[in-house]
């Protein structure tokens, strides 16, 4: 099958955003990218509507096709669109595994530390200091949950599951890379933090980086 031109859709803060960029550059693929700004309403403009109707980050167009829109979707149409290299192991409970240490964050995490809900909080009297106390709360939640998976499951290697990133690795990265340079602190968490430093080590991920996207 012929690749059409990818465009990408994404905010340089977006922790979604990130989750695509990384898996475009672990499969060697170029796509240009279109930043929006998401906290000046960029993603609510009709233009973008358009594109996706729900006004949220990430969106992919390949071609002429309508736009794939949320993080785990498009990584998934990545993955089977362009195998190789693998981003998800060849048994069907390795990839059970990944995509369950994936939901941890991209489900029952991330929704809740978005822009729309942080500006939920703030307008129902929720302080700064409450919102940041709202974030740490879930990120260290979800911290825990994943160290213990990790330290206890056999499968963990270098990587979350084994010695090769997979979509779990990008996931990871999205929230804890990502939560650091916004000032979360990550405790006791020795194997999370053993493979975020692998994971900055990659190539793809280090141009992920909101600093790289960051608006001059």
């Amino acid at each position: 099958m012929t690749s059409a031109p990818l465009t990408f859709y994404g905010f340089w803060r977006s922790m979604a955003s990130y989750r695509v960029r990384v898996a475009l550059g672990m499969k060697g693929l170029a796509a240009q990218e279109i930043p929006l700004d998401v906290l000046a309403g960029d993603q609510f403009k009709p233009d973008y509507l358009a594109i996706n109707p729900e006004g949220a980050v990430p969106a992919l167009v390949e071609g002429d096709q309508p736009a794939l829109t949320q993080s785990t979707a498009i990584l998934e149409y990545l993955e089977e669109r362009w195998p190789d290299p693998p981003l998800l192991p060849a048994d069907p409970r390795g990839r059970a595994r990944v995509r369950s240490l994936c939901a941890v964050v991209v489900s029952d995490t991330h929704p809740l530390l978005v822009p729309r809900v942080r500006a939920y909080l703030r307008e129902h009297g929720f302080s700064e200091e409450a919102g940041s106390a709202w974030s740490t709360h879930w990120m260290t939640r979800a911290a825990q949950a994943i160290e213990a998976r990790l330290a206890r499951d056999t499968e963990t290697g270098a990587f979350c599951h084994g010695e090769l990133v997979t979509l779990a690795d990008i996931c990871l990265a999205s929230l804890f890379t990502l939560g650091k340079a916004g000032g979360f602190v990550l405790r006791d968490a020795p194997t999370i933090e053993g493979i975020l430093e692998r994971c900055e080590a990659t190539e793809a991920f280090q141009q992920a980086m909101p600093k790289r996207q960051a608006p001059d």
